[in-house]
Parts: C-alpha cells; structure tokens; sequence
C-alpha cells in the first residue's frame, strides 16, 4: 500500500488539502501528484465542499518536483511526467469548487505552478516564489509557462522564468501572482479560512457559474466570451438562489442559499 502523502481535512463546506512530505519539502513525485487527483476527484463528489485550501505541511508549500526523481527520465518519460502533472493541475483548476492556495513557505517550481492552477493566492510573508527550472536545463512543465503569462503577462512572466529569480512574497503581490499577503505571525490558514467564509456566503450556483465563465472567457474572442456572460446570467435566474438572494438584498437580511 502506498504511503499516504496527502490529508484532507473537512470543516463544515471547506476541505483543506495538505501535501504531508515535509522531509523533501513537499516535492512533486508521481505519487504525490497521483493522490492529489484522487482526492480532488473525491471532492469533486462531495457536494457539501465548496472551497479548497491547498498548502504545505512544514516550512515549504511545494520546493518543487522531485528532482532525484526526474534525473533519468528519457524524453517520452519526461512527457509523461509533465502530461500527468497537468492533468492533475488542471482537474483542480477546472473544479466548481473553488481553490485557494495557502502558501506558508517555499513555492517554487512544480510548487507555484500548483498555486497557479489555484484560484486564490494567499502568500505568507515568508515565502519564496520562482520558476527556477532553467537552472536545471528544464523549463516549467506542469503549466508554468502558459498560466504565469496569462496571470502578470508576457514582459513579467518571460523575465521570471528565464532567470528563474527567486521572489518575495511581497514581490509576488506586487506584480499580481498573490492575491493577498499574510504577515508574519498571523495564521495563513486562518487568514484563507476567513476568504473562504466569506465565499460560502454567496450564491452557490453563481459561484459555479462565474468562475466557469471567466474561465471559459479567457480562450475565447472578447465578444464570445460576453455572449457565454449573458447566457450563465440568464441561467441564474432558473431557480430559487437568485430570488432568495434578491429577495434578501430588499428585505435587509443575510441570504439563506
């Protein structure tokens, strides 16, 4: 039986994932990266859980894949590797629920590609963000070069990646990789918990609607992607959470959905 790398958590509609491999700084593995989609594919089932928490166990979300791993990897293996990894980012990025990476620590490579595939970015002061592959001979491979450009843009994303600096988390915030940044000494957990409450009160069919349509919207021409805006709006209103929450707006009280 393989060794359990992950644990899940559930507290109320929130799930927190925690990569449990602190003595390899949470690396990548096949494994790792094989029971991370299970337990996404698991989560995806459970329609209690509306928001995901993704960090780390130790000082480190993720230093990145597994290096002693990937060594002797030939070039269809390395394939391989990389199309597993995206398969596994992309069913999180992909998922109704909504994902929010708790960064505590170290985040580079295979680690901030994982943020990436995250909805929300939380970044502990402390931690340290990069894409560090072409100091190996590597470029990223489980999305890096495709979402980073498409989160902070080409200029940004081209300089990151072909240095392969390692950046601040206050850095990081500025340029628009994390959404918010946790001081020192506060709780990151606590802090992506108090996000995640405020999303569990909105309309849950609205949630699933509006993170499939920016998503959706983004590989489509500006005009596509308002037409796909107008039919998820007009879906809205096929069932009672938008007259719940309408109705709660005029009558001055919290909405029950």
């Amino acid at each position: 039986m393989s060794e359990k790398l992950i644990s899940i958590t559930k507290e109320g509609q929130i799930a927190i994932l925690t990569i449990q491999r602190p003595s390899a700084l949470n690396a990548l593995n096949r494994e790792v990266l094989t029971q991370i989609g299970q337990e996404v594919d698991a989560l995806e089932k459970d329609k209690n859980i509306r928001v995901l928490i993704v960090t780390g166990e130790g000082k480190a979300f993720v230093a990145g894949a597994d290096i002693a791993e990937m060594k002797d990897l030939n070039v269809s293996q390395g394939e391989e590797f990389s199309k597993l990894g995206n398969s596994v980012f992309q069913k999180l990025h992909q998922s109704r629920i909504v994902s929010i990476a708790a960064i505590n620590g170290f985040s580079l490579g295979g680690g901030l590609e994982l943020a990436l595939a995250c909805d929300i970015r939380i970044g502990s002061e402390k931690a340290k963000l990069g894409l560090p592959e072409v100091s190996l001979g590597l470029i990223p491979g489980f999305g890096g070069t495709q979402r980073l450009a498409r989160l902070i843009g080409y200029a940004r994303a081209i300089e990151l990646v072909v240095t392969g600096e390692m950046i601040s988390a206050e850095e990081g915030y500025r340029i628009g990789i994390l959404n918010k940044l946790v001081k020192e000494g506060e709780n990151i957990l606590d802090f992506s918990k108090s996000i995640a409450n405020s999303i569990l009160k909105k309309g849950p069919q609205a949630i699933e609607r509006v993170k499939k349509t920016i998503q959706q919207g983004l590989d489509v021409s500006l005009k596509e992607g308002i037409s796909m805006e107008e039919k998820a709006f007009g879906d809205c209103f096929d069932g009672g959470q938008s007259k719940e929450g309408m109705g709660a707006f005029l009558e001055k009280r919290p909405a029950q959905f």
